[in-house]
């Protein structure tokens, strides 16, 4: 199962996507399926049909990894 992450790279907004697989420490470049802003929309400096965008690791400020449906499903204990 591809793992959905916001990628959050310098200077820009925030990113939306699947990734086949997270990255390692020594990759140089990730690869990102069906990107898109956090609202769903196109990003504007790219072309409307692609579907698939590799970007180099040193403009990437940082990934956070969404949660799966099954990791969703725990039931954790929360102090309320």
């Amino acid at each position: 199962m591809s793992p959905s992450v916001i990628i959050h790279i310098a200077n820009e907004d925030p990113i939306v996507g699947e990734m086949d697989e997270l990255p390692a420490a020594n990759d140089t470049v990730i690869k990102v399926h069906n990107p898109r802003r956090r609202d769903g929309k196109d990003i504007h400096y790219l072309q409307n049909d692609v579907v698939t965008v590799f970007w180099p690791v040193r403009q990437i400020a940082f990934i956070e990894v969404l949660p799966t449906e099954a990791e969703e499903e725990i039931i954790g204990f929360v102090r309320e």
